[in-house]
């Protein structure tokens, strides 16, 4: 019996070993029961649904797929009766054969029947019966599997608006790359960071002007007692590379002071509990 609460995404070293098999995008993901054409009988895998592919695992842990499904050509998905107390069955058709899917409620039957459709028809399905967060959701990834399709069909070295890719032509341009680049706009890169604060907290990605590279970083909501701390934690935290900008009061005003004024003038601010 699968539980009926969403499961937990796969631990950070889980996911980080599969982005070394496959760079789709991950859009989806939980327990399914599939029953392929030479099946006898449903198998239970963790499935994820990564751009238009369905990946197989024999649990959570597992980092090696043993099977994956490409539904890009999907030509339909037809519900199927159940007699089992809510659980949510349906079919894919397929050009050389039908699969057969149980979902672990109906719930997420519907999820996954919205996200499949949404990636294998680019469109947000109307027949289904999800919740406006996960509609939103729904409309993420059908920017993120349009874009990933224009840029898998392009020409090497320009973006999907026609442009140089970022570095293009620079030094160092060809080199590989972090594993924490991704292809993705700032939105895109501050949503992934949010929904998955386990995996890390920067994403480096193309800069807005498709030349450079820019760095993305979620950082925790810090709570200072007042404004002369606040400064101080900067201060501390860039080992003093942040400087507090403060103009002198003497006739040299506009020019910076040295540094032994400005360290007196710190030291006399009197510090509010």
């Amino acid at each position: 019996m699968m539980a009926k609460k969403p499961p937990k995404p796969a631990p950070r070293r889980i996911f980080q070993e599969r982005l070394k098999i496959t760079a789709l995008p991950l859009y989806f993901e939980g327990f399914l029961l599939v029953k392929r054409s030479d099946d006898q009988e449903y198998k239970h895998y963790w499935t994820e649904l990564r751009g238009a592919t369905l990946f197989f695992y024999t649990d959570k842990k597992s980092t090696i797929y043993v099977g994956k499904l490409d539904i890009v050509d999907l030509i339909c998905l037809t519900d199927q009766n159940s007699t089992e107390k809510n659980c949510a069955k349906f079919t894919l058709v397929l050009p050389k054969e039908e699969v057969q899917v149980k979902a672990e409620n109906t719930e997420s039957g519907e999820e996954w029947r919205g996200f499949i459709l949404t990636v294998t028809e680019l469109s947000v399905p109307q027949h289904v019966s999800l919740l406006p967060g996960q509609v939103i959701r729904l409309h993420e990834v059908l920017e993120r599997e349009k874009k990933r399709r224009l840029e898998a069909q392009r020409p090497p070295g320009v973006s999907v608006d026609g442009k140089k890719d970022p570095g293009e032509g620079c030094a160092g341009a060809s080199s590989p790359k972090p594993a924490c680049f991704y292809t993705v706009s700032r939105k895109e890169a501050t949503e992934m960071l949010e929904k998955n604060p386990s995996l890390g907290n920067m994403i480096l990605r193309p800069g807005t002007d498709s030349r450079n590279y820019s760095i993305t970083i979620r950082q925790e909501i810090v709570t200072l007692p007042n404004l002369f701390s606040v400064i101080d934690y900067f201060v501390k935290e860039t080992r003093g590379n942040l400087r507090p900008f403060i103009y002198s009061t003497d006739d040299n005003r506009g020019q910076e002071p040295n540094t032994e004024e400005r360290n007196d003038k710190l030291k006399k601010i009197p510090h509010k509990p």
